[in-house]
């Protein structure tokens, strides 16, 4: 792919995904106290508007404030685009909606995603994901729900350099919904159903021979697992707490969640009995205002406490909820019971008006396998890298992101978003 095709689809999405990101995910309160720090800055609205001879009078919809956001909930459709390196560039369609359930002096504001995509490594899908806060925040409805036409490279468990790699296919159907009560400002305990289901789990490339001898297929055949199809389903309960003064691209605050999940054999289907702990943990300190300059750090920890989990399932390198973490690894490269993973990130504006900045990043996972010589920590993957950005919407601080990372034994990789890592 030349270089020139990716900067013309970089300008394109930039163009058609202003208000897409504008607004979704932000809270009333934060898009409050931003309306005025806003001003002095440029995104891509402007230059538009600029460009088309339209003074800043000419308000979008990416403008609105809370309260007008609540008055007029707001719809989008737009192309949407990605990279990472299990999936090669990614292209697709996206909607979205925007609104404020309650008074939003109170409430923060909701948004939903539904998006379909395809892939240039074929790999195609669809998901549906929501974020609902009702009046008050006296509730919140949080979706992650896929159905995907996937492959996906498979390695022995654990951190191993040179081990081969036996291409799987497969559909995957995942429903993750969780709903939860505020307890106290700013925390949330809540409970959910999980279900994640391959099926049609089939060799990708290769020999009958080569699939045979794969880890996914000793794996499972050790555990007692289908080798055509795997399902997981149970229930979760969780808690978070979130002091972040924007949850798009955080200056400050910090967020922190633990969620546990029970997975049942003969539940919806589920083949086995196991459970699994979720820690996330995240904390962002300004370093300056002139430059808006911002050191995050991003903790995550997946540890399966009880039984064994389908192979697919277990936790993964790359294999968070948007897949950013691990930016340099394909998705799963290292996979394991238990994986503990941490990145940080300095984010720093390089022109005054904010429209442009970068960012420079570290990461390293650890991850063991099923073998004595394969403890957690006994090995680490370790990456680097940096991106520029675009600013997209000014109230809500959102970034068009290129990012290239490189890792260990030559792992590398682009990644193109609208989101921020973390």
């Amino acid at each position: 792919m030349s270089r020139r095709f990716v900067v013309i689809l970089f300008l394109f999405a930039a163009t058609f995904s202003v208000d897409t990101v504008a607004t979704a995910q932000q809270q009333a309160t934060s898009a409050a106290r931003s309306d005025d720090a806003s001003t002095h800055l440029t995104d891509v609205g402007d230059v538009w508007r600029h460009l088309r001879h339209k003074s800043d009078a000419a308000a979008t919809s990416s403008d609105r404030t809370p309260a007008q956001t609540a008055k007029h909930p707001f719809f989008f459709f737009s192309p949407s685009f990605g990279s990472k390196p299990s999936t090669g560039l990614q292209i697709g369609l996206a909607s979205s909606v925007v609104f404020v359930a309650g008074d939003p002096k109170t409430t923060r504001i909701s948004s939903g995603d539904w998006a379909v995509s395809d892939s240039v490594k074929g790999q195609a899908g669809t998901s549906l994901r929501f974020r609902i806060f009702t009046p008050g925040n006296r509730w919140f409805l949080q979706a992650d729900n896929r159905l995907a036409w996937s492959s996906q490279e498979t390695y022995a468990l654990g951190i191993v350099a040179d081990a081969t790699a036996e291409k799987l296919k497969y559909q995957r159907r995942r429903i993750y919904d969780t709903i939860f009560r505020q307890a106290r400002p700013k925390l949330f305990i809540g409970a959910g159903l999980n279900v994640n289901e391959h099926a049609d789990v089939r060799a990708g490339s290769g020999t009958a021979d080569a699939f045979a001898q794969s880890a996914y297929v000793a794996y499972s055949s050790a555990h007692g697992f289908a080798l055509d199809r795997q399902i997981s389903s149970g229930t979760s309960v969780g808690m978070f707490v979130d002091t972040r003064d924007n949850s798009i691209n955080a200056s400050r605050g910090w967020f922190a969640s633990a969620t546990y999940r029970s997975f049942f054999k003969g539940f919806l289907g589920g083949d086995a009995s196991w459970q699994l702990l979720d820690l996330d943990a995240r904390t962002y300190r300004s370093l300056g205002h002139r430059r808006r300059q911002t050191i995050g750090v991003w903790m995550l920890g997946e540890l399966v406490t009880r039984g064994a989990a389908p192979y697919l399932d277990l936790p993964a390198i790359a294999d968070d909820t948007y897949g950013r973490s691990a930016r340099a690894y394909t998705t799963a490269r290292y996979r394991g019971p238990h994986q503990v993973y941490g990145e940080v990130e300095y984010r720093t504006s390089l022109t005054a008006n904010g429209l442009l900045g970068a960012v420079a990043f570290a990461n390293a996972a650890a991850i063991d396998g099923e073998t004595p010589d394969q403890k957690l920590f006994s090995s680490v993957a370790p990456a680097a890298g940096g991106g520029l950005r675009v600013l997209l919407s000014k109230r809500s601080r959102a970034n068009l992101c290129a990012d290239y990372g490189w890792g260990t034994n030559g792992s590398r990789g682009l990644y193109l978003a609208v989101r921020e890592t973390f």
